[in-house]
């Protein structure tokens, strides 16, 4: 065991040399965790849900929504209603990801009605509002997270992101909450519901557990019950959904065109009851009840034990990789490599429509518009929107971009001369202008705003299946609402669609939303993932003469010390299966201490050796709350405590428990991303 105290600056690592570990000569070891071979092929039992009814919610960086499932009649999927408002040509199944608040930080609104109210509004009015469009990716790009985090709104005010988050996530409690109410013939308490989130798999554990403190602060759950709500990995999501797909639920993007009855992009059915399928489709796009299989669905029929496949999320932040491997017939997942991806959604592709009217119009112009016009603002993204749906590869004509009138009027103020004069002066011949008030994109504009987006895309899928781990991938599943888009359609089949077959799954955009519902349903289908990095803590141990460098020596006691040494819990992409601990035993240095303080460490890499070398950094902390000291009987003085904490790595989170050996009570234990 560990002499432990509470860290200070000057404090050195505690020592390793009673682990209660493997020990290999003079050195602190951990025997590692071993990849888990596959149950004995046997029907798995269906899982007991404690709560009555499952609510998961989508949030994502363009579009979020929610769904929800009864957990006696779990076959049934009920979506939420359909939203208000909307763009015309343009579906509303779920809600765009944007909130309003009022001059004093109140919550106004979510969603259409947020986008339309701040539209509405003078324009002098709108910049003490604050609103807040596709805010989601900021909690990926910070790199030091934190509960004190801000959101810049779009007119410069800023806000906590914990609050914004929480009044998005308060909007969906309310009226998730309201909806099942009306389809329940009993009575529902706040502690019968489980909450699921999604979130994206490339995200790291400070946002994973920013999105549940966010939650807990809009009433979702507490920290005194964290199992009542849960984190879903978006592909994982995406892959629980796809096990139950119908063969008339998907179309596959062929490989070659097909010579008779298939579209331009190459899309075809899987069998001959096309119309059927299409008719169906309907129907349920007008009904909010979706049903899944109770087994497993037609596709997983071909499948034997031991295929893999790809799943590519492809949304509006982010694309995230996650490559499966089905365990038959019990119908189980196993994560066969770690997620992998990064910020490469649709967002990007508004990002670079935005560079190019920094190009043509100047970069000042554009920030002083956003900041002086933001309703305006708002309204030229949403036309961006709208006409990037359509675009398409082969497409002849160009696509007309309506400019406020508000932005004509700006800029003649502004520069003194016609936006009009700005495009010829620019020389970006790519993009014409039309007396109507619109800019005309040529199809290499829309290729030149598309193809670094797709390009990331298509290089992150070709690098995954170049592994050794993915060879021989039998189905590569599009899905997220950038999968829609017949551009990205095209480069991924271009690129792959002579290796696997490219699935697409109707209502793409809700697969992952679907999936959630399932996986609150029964968080233990996914049985086993791989570790994204390499955790592990600061050991001292017994000082080696020509192998420990000079600079880590530690004389304590009379005895020589190395300091520095990573002890690791587990190793990157290695596999972890559900319900797997890494345990570590620690005895207080003083015999009041009440609370020990371990410092987590990680690295993207396992090549190191101790916990200064270039890449490793610390990451979080375990705190563990000790109980009241015990007597002993004997000497009438304090006993000797061991606390042993175990840590899970198999979750969609890492979680820590911690045990008072000697009394056999639970202590206090709980690690935190969030307080570097």
């Amino acid at each position: 065991m560990a002499a432990m105290e509470q860290p200070e600056p000057s404090t050195p690592p505690f020592s390793c040399d009673h682990l209660s570990v493997a020990v290999l000569g003079n050195d602190c070891a951990i025997a590692p965790l071993t990849p888990s071979t596959s149950p004995r092929a046997e029907v798995r039992p269906r899982v007991t849900c404690p709560f009555s009814v499952v609510v998961a919610i989508d949030f994502g960086t363009t579009s979020s929504g929610y769904a929800f499932s009864f957990t006696d009649d779990p076959e049934a999927i009920h979506m939420m209603k359909r939203w208000e408002g909307g763009d015309p040509g343009v579906a509303n199944q779920k809600s765009p990801t944007c909130l309003l608040l009022t001059p004093d930080l109140r919550f106004h609104s979510f969603g259409f009605a947020a986008r339309d109210f701040y539209h509405d509004l003078d324009p002098d009015e709108a910049r003490h509002w604050l609103y807040f469009d596709k805010f989601k990716m900021k909690i990926h790009s910070t790199s030091d997270l934190t509960m004190e985090t801000e959101l810049e709104a779009v007119n410069g005010r800023r806000a906590t992101a914990i609050e914004v988050f929480a009044h998005a996530l308060r909007f969906f409690r309310e009226q998730a909450l309201k909806e099942v109410k009306e389809q329940s013939s009993s009575v529902l308490e706040g502690d019968e519901i489980r909450w699921v989130i999604t979130v994206p798999a490339v995200w790291r554990q400070p946002a994973k557990q920013f999105m549940r403190e966010a939650a807990y602060l809009a009433d979702l759950a507490s920290a005194d019950c964290p199992d009542q709500l849960l984190i879903a990995l978006e592909p994982e999501a995406a892959s629980i959904y796809c096990r139950k797909l119908r063969l008339h639920q998907v179309m596959e993007l062929s490989s070659q065109p097909m010579a008779n009855g298939v579209d331009t992009n190459g899309l075809r059915p899987f069998d001959s009851g096309f119309r059927q399928a299409r008719e169906q489709l309907r129907r349920s796009r007008h009904s909010r009840t979706f049903f899944v299989e109770s087994g497993t669905g037609d596709l997983w029929s071909e499948l034997q034990t031991g295929d893999k496949y790809i799943v590519a999320d492809c949304g509006g932040g982010t694309v995230d990789l996650t490559v499966h491997q089905i365990e038959q017939p019990q119908g189980t997942l196993k994560e066969l490599y770690k997620a992998s991806g990064g910020p490469h959604g649709s967002v990007g592709v508004d990002l670079a429509f935005e560079s190019m009217l920094s190009q043509i119009f100047g970069e000042d112009f554009i920030q002083s518009f956003k900041a002086k016009r933001p309703a305006a603002w708002v309204d030229l993204t949403i036309a961006f929107e709208a006409r990037k749906r359509t675009a398409a590869p082969g497409r002849a004509n160009a696509l007309n971009i309506s400019l406020p009138f508000s932005f004509i009027d700006y800029y003649k103020r502004h520069r003194g001369q016609s936006v009009e004069a700005a495009l010829r002066r620019s020389n970006m011949n790519i993009v014409k202008w039309s007396s109507q008030g619109m800019l005309r994109l040529t199809q290499e504009a829309m290729n030149e705003l598309f193809q670094p987006t797709v390009g990331n895309i298509v290089r992150h899928i070709e690098e995954l299946m170049s592994k050794n781990e993915v060879h021989g991938v039998r189905f590569l599943f599009l899905v997220g609402g950038f999968a829609e888009s017949p551009v990205l359609q095209k480069a991924i089949q271009k690129s792959v669609g002579r290796t696997c077959r490219i699935i697409i799954p109707h209502d793409v955009g809700l697969t992952i939303l679907k999936g959630a519902v399932l996986f609150g349903l029964d968080p233990t289908v996914v049985r086993v993932r791989r570790c994204p990095l390499t955790y592990g803590v600061g050991v001292l141990n017994r000082f080696v003469e020509g192998r420990h460098p000079r600079e880590k020596l530690l004389i304590k006691d009379e005895r020589q010390w190395c300091t520095d040494i990573l002890d690791r819990f587990v190793s990157v992409d290695q596999s972890v299966a559900l319900g797997e601990v890494v345990r570590r035993s620690y005895t207080p240095a003083r015999p009041c201490q009440r609370k020990i303080i371990i410092n987590i460490y990680c690295s993207a890499t396992d090549d190191i050796t101790y916990i200064s070398d270039p890449g490793v950094r610390k990451c979080g902390t375990v705190t563990l709350r000790l109980p009241e000291r015990t007597v002993s009987t004997a000497t009438g003085a304090p006993g000797r405590r061991e606390i042993r904490a175990s840590m899970q790595f198999g979750d969609t989170e890492i979680k820590v428990t911690a045990l008072d050996v000697v009394s056999k009570r639970s202590v206090g234990a709980s690690i935190d991303f969030l307080s570097n």
